[in-house]
């Protein structure tokens, strides 16, 4: 039988929602949200339009018992909020780093969810980290309120291309010191 959900993620109170595993069932409302373009355009990898299999193919790496990557569902359903309102993930570095990613659905948009999520998960700081690094799209400033709200420092500039907008998109650098 597969494991529908990661059970190494601790699950992580975050407010009006918990961060928890991945879980197969998540499938469509992931795919609903992800694949609004205003969402993957203001991440580096999620394509547009969402070809078939995608989420799943997401998930089931998500899942994977070698991953790089721990990712955490923003579930709002125990506080009467939708069971996804987006995704934090924690992308392991080296020498106690990791680097953190958001999104949230385009309907949860400047209702500080993103805040909590980030606040959450660096309180909990599952992977033990020193430092964590983000990037967020130069044309997204929520992203960065998020980010500076939460004690990340600015870095400096950079650019990473972006799948769905088939471009190099210019990007803020941060840093947060845990310990």
């Amino acid at each position: 039988m597969k494991m529908d959900v990661i059970d190494t993620v601790p699950q992580i109170a975050a407010g009006r929602f918990a961060l928890r595993g991945l879980r197969r069932s998540d499938a469509g409302l992931l795919a609903m949200y992800s694949g609004d373009k205003r969402v993957a355009a203001m991440t580096s990898s999620i394509p547009h339009p969402l070809p078939p299999g995608a989420t799943e193919a997401y998930i089931a790496r998500s899942l994977a018992p070698n991953r790089a990557e721990d990712v955490w569902v923003m579930d709002g359903s125990a506080h009467g909020l939708p069971e996804v309102l987006g995704v934090i993930s924690l992308k392991r570095m080296d020498r106690g780093q990791s680097e953190i990613g958001y999104w949230v659905a385009h309907a949860f948009w400047n209702t500080g969810i993103a805040s909590e999520a980030v606040k959450a998960l660096l309180a909990a700081n599952p992977h033990k980290d020193r430092t964590v690094f983000a990037a967020v799209f130069q044309d997204n400033p929520g992203s960065a309120r998020v980010l500076t709200n939460a004690g990340f420092e600015y870095l400096g500039d950079a650019e990473t291309f972006c799948v769905s907008r088939n471009a190099r998109v210019a990007t803020w650098t941060y840093l947060k010191n845990l310990g």
